[in-house]
């Protein structure tokens, strides 16, 4: 190679190079925040905490939260993408959170449905002088 090719070849070369970098720069800085996983995850918990979660699922709900803190420190830190998980982490556990509770509020009702229904059948049998 002669001299003004090898020139033209490392000018190809830098130009491809900082083409490449700016790219990629401009690919990081572009990745706006996880703004609808944020709000969603603060929705979920939100509604795990009215449907009393943090007495029938604490450890879920306090997942939820945890994982939303570290989303919200994602966000702070740049890392976009890591936020986003987070934040969809954290709308799964509240939501995990929600249900646990939901399950086990619709048990107690039962199991107090079923006392309820023993203590009529008691109280129907003792009326009519059967015996149980």
């Amino acid at each position: 190679m002669n001299a003004t090719s090898q020139a033209h070849c490392g000018a190809r070369l830098r130009t491809s190079v900082g083409l490449t970098a700016v790219l990629m720069l401009a690919a990081c800085a572009s990745t706006p925040p996880p703004t609808a996983s944020l709000q969603a995850a603060h929705q979920a918990i939100s509604n795990a905490e009215r449907a009393e979660a943090g007495h029938y699922a604490p450890g879920e709900l306090t997942e939820a939260r945890s994982k939303l803190a570290s989303a919200d420190t994602a966000v702070t830190e740049g890392k976009m993408t890591t936020a986003a998980q987070f934040a969809e982490e954290s709308n799964v556990e509240a939501q995990l959170a929600s249900a646990k509770t939901a399950d086990l509020e619709a048990k107690a009702v039962n199991a107090e449905m079923t006392q309820s229904t023993g203590t009529l059948i008691e109280e129907m049998q003792r009326k009519s002088g059967e015996k149980p």
